[in-house]
C-alpha cells in the first residue's frame, strides 16, 4: 500500500526537478543573450557623430541600441521552449543596459493541479566601451 505511494511521491517530485531545471536553464540562456546583445550594441551603436566630430570620442547613439535590441529579442526569434520575450536596451554614454524578460512553458507541471503552466524569468546585463 505505500510503494504506489511513494512511487507517486518520486514521480511528483521528479516532475517538479525537470520543471526547475527548464526554468534555470531558460534564465541562464537569457542571461547570456542579454550579455552577447549588449557587447554587441557596444560594437555596433557608436554614435557616429561623435565618433567622427572633433574630438573623436565614443558615445552610444541611444535610438540604435534600443532598435538592435528589439531585433535581437523581436517576437519572430523566440526559440523553442519559451512562449515570449521581450528585450529593451538604455545607454548612459559609454554605458549600455540591456534587460530582458521572458515566459518559459513548464513541461510536467500543467499534469499538477494548480501549478502554473509558465514562469516568468529576468535578465540584465551591461557593457561599456572604452576610450583608447
Amino acid at each position: 500500500m505505500l510503494v504506489p505511494a511513494a512511487v507517486l511521491v518520486l514521480l511528483v517530485l521528479g516532475a517538479i526537478c525537470v520543471d526547475s531545471a527548464v526554468v534555470f536553464l531558460a534564465q541562464r540562456d537569457l542571461a547570456n543573450r542579454t550579455a552577447a546583445t549588449a557587447n554587441d550594441i557596444a560594437g555596433s551603436a557608436v554614435s557616429d557623430s561623435a565618433f567622427y566630430g572633433e574630438r573623436g570620442l565614443l558615445f552610444l547613439d541611444d535610438r540604435r541600441a534600443s532598435a538592435f535590441a528589439r531585433l535581437a529579442f523581436s517576437a519572430d526569434q523566440v526559440p523553442g521552449g519559451y512562449e515570449s520575450w521581450a528585450g529593451d536596451a538604455t545607454t548612459d554614454g559609454a554605458h549600455v543596459r540591456v534587460e530582458a524578460t521572458a515566459r518559459v512553458r513548464s513541461i510536467f507541471a500543467k499534469a499538477i493541479p494548480g501549478a502554473p503552466d509558465s514562469t516568468e524569468v529576468h535578465a540584465r546585463s551591461e557593457a561599456t566601451i572604452r576610450q583608447s
